[in-house]
């Protein structure tokens, strides 16, 4: 038996990159997959989209109409939401926080902190009845270290980090874990809002001297979500190649 059959993940920002890589995991582990983004559609052709184990939703977490619809759409689902991965994320300009624009700040911490604060506080306290659940929470080796040029992005992650905390304290005899995921640069399309020189900046950094891959964080995603992991919560993983080290 494969050790997620017969549970139901939500994954927020499914339709690529680590979101995707993360869907798959899930899947591969026997879970039945939500898989939320904008984008939902991309993921149509899926092979699991075929058989119903993976359910494509176009959900923007920014929505609190949708995010609330679409958990009790899954809790349900036989056995209710027991896995929930939030993913979604931006990383947004990277200038100086002197020429930050508000909106821009706004925007990014909406989508990456608040977004998880509304979609926790809404599915944990049905987790907590049926005592069972695995929140993972994707952050950022700048939640931990900070990143100059990226004040947003960094405060957002580290914010994550504090919420994850604080959760996993408050639910800490209830049987969910909450936890985080701390990625250093990951070869994703999210480069793709960076510049060039910042995102070879960010590279230099690793000491491996390369960028992750989407299927190295989902591995550790897939363990902490599993209930292999019974007796850690609270806690930070790092998925950064040696970045954390230094």
């Amino acid at each position: 038996m494969k050790p997620q059959e017969g549970r139901v993940a939500i994954v927020t920002g499914a339709a690529g990159g680590i979101g995707l890589a993360i869907v798959d995991q899930l899947l591969a582990d026997g879970a039945t997959v939500l898989a939320w983004d904008p984008e939902a559609t991309k993921l149509a052709g899926h092979p699991e989209a075929a058989t119903g184990r993976l359910l494509p939703r176009s959900v923007d977490v920014t929505d609190s109409a949708a995010v609330e619809r679409e958990l009790v759409r899954a809790d349900a689902m036989e056995g209710g939401l027991a896995i929930l991965v939030n993913n979604a994320g931006i990383a947004g300009a990277t200038r100086p926080a002197s020429e930050y624009q508000r909106s821009e700040w706004d925007r990014v911490i909406a989508l990456n902190l608040t977004s998880v604060f509304e979609i926790c506080r809404r599915a944990a306290p049905a987790m907590a009845a049926r005592g069972y659940g695995r929140v993972v929470n994707i952050s950022s080796v700048g939640g931990l270290r900070g990143i100059a040029d990226a004040a947003a992005y960094s405060a957002s992650k580290a914010g994550l980090i504090g919420l994850t905390q604080s959760l996993a304290k408050e639910y800490i005899r209830s049987g969910i874990t909450f936890n985080c995921v701390a990625p250093a640069l990951i070869e994703t399309p999210l480069l793709a809002q960076m510049t060039p020189q910042f995102a070879e900046a960010m590279r230099s950094r690793i000491p491996m001297g390369r960028a992750g891959a989407p299927q190295e964080v989902a591995a550790m995603v897939g363990w902490i979500a599993s209930p292999a992991c019974s007796f850690t919560t609270g806690a930070v993983f790092d998925v950064s190649g040696g970045r954390l080290s230094q």
